[in-house]
């Protein structure tokens, strides 16, 4: 299928269900009502109706921001993963960067560092531990040869597993019930911290990672036809392989600052988005990037709604849908994954 079609057809379904998820939560709101408040949000005047301007402004409409930026953001690091180990069955949590990030926020919760921060003390309690698990898989896989797929692959799953042995000693030795349940809910996705503030920092980082990457695309497509291909055709492997790591990994923990672990987006997305426009990287990633938030929009909406007034945390409801996804691809699909490469 032609790509700008695809992106300009899946960008208008994206703004139509951003409006709509406006409407929809543990209490539905009339659409008048929501437009009204928005349009009091843009302009900066007060509304009609206080109670709707705070619902809508101040928590919803940064919530389903947040989730498209998300949505987005792990659908092109799985795209980019998926190329850097040449492995499709990577997500953007391979490398190790979720559970470092997990390390951190669990810190904050059961031990209260950063506390006095609030919510952004455990955003940047998670965004700490991304940093030092990425590089502790950067530094241990140039320790053992280099930045092979392999390497990293084999690195990230061990480091991952340490890393999540050091959380669960933690809510093991915490003495509060509460703080156990807030580590689960906020390990398996959520969007119920989303503020304006935070918002912003992960819409540059996506917007930036994204950009950087359909710029280096062609360099993309000759790394995931292997080392040896890349080279003859003048790309600087080792380079481009440390690049996509770091970028990467700062992408990841940000987005994992700001939502917590939230799977099968960079998994399934991806592979969607090939299945759609086939395998350039200047096709995939911003077909990729519309299908992520568009996924992500409904997914919270979804998470908000199935057991109202309560919530469910993101992963749940993506492992839900993602599982028999992406079971159906791989039998339509034929992949093999045999990933490895020098």
């Amino acid at each position: 299928m032609p790509t700008l079609p695809l992106v300009l057809a899946l960008s208008v379904c994206l703004v139509l269900s951003m409006a709509v998820s406006l409407t929809l939560g543990s209490e539905s709101l009339r659409p008048a009502g929501v437009w009204r408040a928005v349009e009091a949000g843009l302009t900066g005047t007060p509304g009609p109706d206080r109670v709707y301007d705070a619902i809508v402004w101040d928590l919803r409409a940064p919530r389903v921001v947040l989730a498209a930026v998300v949505g987005a953001g792990l659908a092109v690091a799985g795209a980019v993963v998926q190329t850097l180990v040449r492995n499709p069955l990577a997500d953007p949590y391979l490398l190790g960067v979720s559970a470092g990030a997990g390390v951190g926020a669990t810190l904050v919760i059961v031990a209260g560092a950063f506390g006095g921060l609030g919510v952004w003390g455990l955003s940047a309690g998670a965004l700490a531990g991304a940093v030092v698990a990425a590089l502790l898989v950067f530094g241990v896989a140039l320790a053992q040869g280099g930045l092979t797929p392999l390497r990293l692959v084999l690195t990230g799953v061990v480091l991952s597993a340490a890393f999540s042995s050091v959380s669960s000693f933690l809510v093991f030795v915490g003495d509060e019930p509460e703080a156990t349940q807030a580590v689960l809910h906020w390990l398996l996705g959520s969007l119920s911290g989303a503020t304006w503030d935070n918002t912003g920092p992960a819409l540059v980082a996506v917007a930036v990672a994204t950009a950087a990457l359909v710029g280096v695309h062609s360099w993309l497509d000759a790394l995931a036809s292997g080392p040896d291909v890349a080279a003859a055709l003048g790309v600087p492997v080792r380079g481009v392989r440390i690049g996509l790591f770091l970028l990467s990994s700062v992408l990841v923990g940000v987005l994992v600052a700001v939502s917590g672990g939230v799977g099968f987006v960079g998994l399934v997305v991806p592979h969607l988005a090939r299945v759609a426009v086939g395998a350039r990287h200047a096709a995939v990633l911003p077909v990729a990037a519309v299908g992520g938030a568009l996924f992500l929009v409904w997914v919270d909406v979804v998470a908000r709604v199935l057991v109202r007034p309560q919530e469910m945390p993101l992963s749940v409801v993506t492992g839900l849908i993602g599982a028999p996804v992406f079971l159906v691809l791989m039998g339509r699909r034929h992949y093999s994954f045999s990933g490895g490469g020098r």
